[in-house]
């Protein structure tokens, strides 16, 4: 195996496996080796891709799933250029063209003589191997599924030619490594490590339609979204209004509505401001769009987090990228708590009208705000009415609703989480 002439494909993660296998393919026959050794080395291999396909939920030829894994994976030249955009021009066609033919022998490699010469049958064990859930602790089905679909399409390939355009349709279609195989993502910063971009592997699958009323909003969130997916100018959009009116599910619908369009989300949190520009650096030359989501977004008069996020949307040196905006969420309007004093106290500040100002100007950053409003009692049933049905619960409508009525004075007033949460009772119930 040519494995050491790859030239894009190089240094991957989780490539040890790979190594110790076209070792293996070199070496069964040779002499110089000792045979038990060479037989222990082989279980060692079945092992590591065991443990690795169970993490990750693989299922089928676990050998071709895990060769699949690499390359939808590794994030190199070829890769990342054709992430979302496909095809591309220039020389590096004929470098990964090089590349896809060494991994096109290891994708048709037999393994019979080698298991032979070993007197060891485990092969056969993972060349189909049955997955015994539906998905891993690292990929979730959804994930899961696309690499295994990829593996049994680039095992059907009939030349190399024709690998190639397989995969880079996937790369096309889905992109690569972990910002192409997942939705979403946190921020972690590991003490004295780099600033890390973490998937969140279990999202909530909401669509926009399950969100009922705000058809307003909602369509002032899906105009600036598309165009910011599209291409075109977006603004920075703050979502604010009443607790438990949909904003966060807005978040996670318009995500899932444009993932296959490109789009990706990061979530962070307050603390982590401080860490946005090595967020942005890591993802400014990426051909996906992404927003950079902050949930339940407010400031208390002592904190001063707020001044990294003026920095980071607007004033500072280097000029935001087009591939990134700033959704945020919260239950003020103003988004840092302001009080009587600011305008009041004249004592401690002399010119009070700035104070209020530099509390005021990191709304000012954000060209869209969208307003949530709690309900009335008439919208407040609609609610309950299409959760009801959408959930089959079967319950005279007048009874339904003098039971919600009931429900919504003792657990949180009109909104359209209460409204939920009523409809799960109910399920519960039954």
């Amino acid at each position: 195996m040519r494995t050491n002439e790859l030239m894009l494909y190089k240094n991957m993660e989780y490539g040890e496996i790979l190594k110790d296998i076209t070792f293996l393919i070199d070496n069964y026959e040779s002499e110089f080796y000792n045979k038990e050794d060479l037989r222990g080395l082989l279980f060692d291999c079945i092992n590591e891709l065991l443990e690795l396909s169970v993490s990750h939920g693989f299922e089928g030829n676990l050998w071709h799933t895990y060769l699949t894994f690499l390359l939808a994976s590794d994030e190199n030249a070829y890769s990342t250029s054709c992430e979302i955009v496909g095809e591309i021009e220039g020389s590096l066609n004929e470098i990964a063209l090089h590349d896809f033919a060494i991994f096109k022998e290891m994708f048709d490699y037999d393994f019979e003589e080698l298991e032979k010469s070993l007197d060891a049958d485990c092969l056969k064990i993972i060349m189909d191997y049955k997955s015994g859930n539906s998905g891993g602790k690292v990929f979730n089905r959804r994930v899961r599924d696309r690499i295994c679909d990829l593996s049994r399409a680039l095992a059907a390939t009939q030349n190399v030619d024709h690998f190639k355009r397989t995969l880079t349709q996937f790369y096309k279609e889905f992109g690569v490594g972990k910002l192409g195989l997942h939705k979403a993502f946190r921020v972690e910063h590991p003490e004295n490590s780099d600033v890390e971009i973490i998937p969140i592997t279990n999202i909530a699958h909401v669509h926009l339609d399950d969100l009922v009323g705000y058809e307003d909003a909602k369509k002032k969130l899906v105009d600036n979204t598309k165009a910011f997916v599209e291409g075109k100018k977006a603004n920075n959009c703050l979502m604010f209004g009443d607790a438990g009116t949909g904003k966060s599910s807005s978040i996670k619908a318009i995500l899932n509505q444009y993932y296959d369009q490109g789009l990706r989300m990061i979530e962070v949190y307050k603390h982590q401001f401080q860490d946005l520009n090595d967020v942005i650096a890591q993802i400014k030359n990426r051909n996906y769009k992404f927003i950079i989501y902050m949930d339940d977004l407010s400031f208390e008069e002592f904190e001063i987090e707020y001044k990294y996020l003026k920095a980071v949307i607007e004033g500072g040196l280097e000029k935001k990228p087009k591939n990134v905006l700033i959704y945020a969420t919260s239950n003020r309007r103003h988004l840092i708590r302001e009080t009587f004093r600011d305008k009041q106290d004249r004592d401690e500040d002399m010119h009070t009208n700035d104070t209020v100002q530099e509390k005021l100007s990191l709304v000012a950053r954000f060209g869209v705000t969208i307003y949530f409003g709690s309900p009335d009692k008439k919208a407040f049933q609609e609610i309950v009415r299409v959760l009801a049905k959408k959930n089959g619960i079967n319950m005279p409508e007048e009874q339904l609703l003098l039971e919600a009525n009931a429900w919504e004075l003792s657990h949180g007033g009109l909104s359209g989480r209460t409204a939920q949460q009523f409809i799960d009772y109910l399920a519960g119930r039954e």
